[in-house]
């Protein structure tokens, strides 16, 4: 059997430094080294002759490229799901985005006050945006939802009860479990009322010596109905002041603006629930809000500052960047008239269904010419959600592409979204009622998807 080349006679041909150039003379010499090592396996297994070395260099070149690949990729998504948890849920505005770009080329005044000349606190470059919208005395941020409620949690109730509706004990995926929430934060859950009917003397008697606060909260991925009550929250803000523990409202998604402009039903604002006497609130920046994620708190001024001072809030805190997108989105909620145009989470929301139509009608041609001899593509009306539990029951009609392979079988379908996301741009839709469905609802970049779509390998 003939013998490969060494690794020192591949790295003095003149086709190696275009590679070492672009990847470096280690990486490069590495990925040599593999791709001999898989050729030196395949030839003792099949007793092969060696490859040239330009074909050595080849494969070595590939696999550089592949391993220089970002595993974060841009995909799009024709799930139907407008804020999918799993494809990273908003999408930035532009001026979020050129904020985060000039926050991130170098140093910035981010616990710093430039006309003092001493330390400042980057709360400072959100907090009276903030006030401003929700009527809250004074906020905070943290890196996600989930860190918001547990630092409320810590803050004020460190070995001490929570009441808590048994039917608010929610649970919104990934892990995160309300009773395990309270219990990582050091809180004892004291469950009051009963899944479906909560009262406030359910409440009342909860309340003793070791209650740290009460918590509500909203229970945005599911709906209980029928025989059900719950406790109106300015009367468990009464029951809270009158015994001297704060009161604190989850929201989980939560939106500063109407969302039955888009044909929606309403969803509770942070700021009706200051005005119902809330002390502190939460909710997400990376769902309705349409920003970047972060776990917002708003409240009164001595609870906020209470927060601030739990070492806990360092730990959980924001980077320039995320606080740099969030202030940019802020600064376009000032402007209502044009709120829905340059937030793309509101405008995905609030697109219409004819002109949802109108994409299937221009893209349809290109996909139907890409699966051609492998299935068919026919018009469908879909039903969008907005996702990460925000509205669970609502639907919002949408329209789309079915494309039914000529082969009824679920291999079939398989081969076709794994071919979808095989694509340089990934494409994810959904599988139902035996076809391949993408919903329209967020496709924006017309041209680009079209453009991939012969590279589509399909089995015919």
């Amino acid at each position: 059997m003939a013998r490969l080349p060494s690794v020192d006679r591949l790295l003095k041909a003149d086709a190696i430094a275009p590679l070492i150039d672009t990847f470096g003379r280690v990486e490069t010499t590495a990925a040599i080294r593999n791709t001999l090592a898989g050729i030196r396996k395949d030839m003792a297994a099949s007793g092969d002759e060696p490859p040239t070395d330009t074909a050595i260099l080849e494969a070595a070149s590939e696999a550089l490229t592949q391993n220089a690949a970002p595993s974060l990729r841009p995909v799009f998504n024709l799930t139907g799901t407008v804020l999918h948890t799993n494809l990273g849920r908003a999408s930035l505005p532009e001026e979020a985005i050129d904020a985060v770009a000039a926050a991130a080329r170098g140093a910035s005044n981010l616990e710093y006050r430039i006309g003092e000349g001493k330390r400042g606190d980057r709360d400072e470059h959100i907090e009276d945006q903030l006030c401003a919208m929700t009527g809250a005395e004074a906020a905070t941020i943290v890196n996600n939802n989930a860190a918001a409620v547990m630092l409320v949690l810590n803050t004020f109730a460190l070995g001490k009860e929570v009441p808590t509706s048994r039917g608010e004990l929610i649970e919104i995926g990934g892990s995160f479990r309300m009773p395990d929430i309270m219990a990582q934060s050091g809180c004892t859950l004291v469950e009051v009322g009963t899944t479906n009917r909560t009262h406030l003397k359910d409440f009342a008697g909860a309340i003793g010596p070791d209650t740290g606060m009460i918590m509500k909260v909203h229970t945005s991925n599911y709906v209980v109905e029928g025989f059900t009550a719950e406790v109106p929250e300015p009367e468990l803000a009464k029951l809270c002041h009158d015994n001297n523990i704060p009161f604190a409202i989850d929201l989980g998604s939560g939106t500063l603006t109407d969302l039955a402009q888009f044909g929606l039903p309403h969803e509770p604002t942070p700021m009706e629930a200051m005005k119902h006497g809330a002390d502190v609130i939460t909710f997400s920046g990376d769902k309705l809000l349409g920003g970047p994620q972060a776990g917002i708190i708003v409240g009164t001024k001595d609870y906020i500052a209470q927060i601030k001072k739990n070492p806990m809030k360092r730990a959980l805190r924001c980077d320039k960047m995320t606080i740099a997108a969030l202030s940019a989105v802020l600064r376009l909620y000032a402007d209502p008239d044009r709120l829905v145009e340059r937030v793309p989470t509101l405008r995905l929301l609030a697109r219409r269904v004819d002109a949802i139509r109108g994409v299937a009608e221009r893209i349809g041609p290109a996909l139907a010419a890409a699966v051609d001899g492998f299935g068919s593509v026919t018009d469908t009306a879909c039903e969008s959600q907005i996702g990460s539990g925000a509205l669970p029951t609502r639907r919002i009609p949408s329209a789309g592409l079915a494309i039914s392979p000529n082969a009824k079988s679920g291999t079939a379908l398989k081969a076709l979204a794994e071919a979808f996301r095989a694509l340089p741009v990934p494409v994810i839709g959904r599988i139902q009622d035996d076809a391949f469905i993408l919903d329209l609802r967020c496709l924006e970049d017309e041209d680009s998807f079209t453009a991939q779509l012969p590279a589509l390998d399909l089995p015919r």
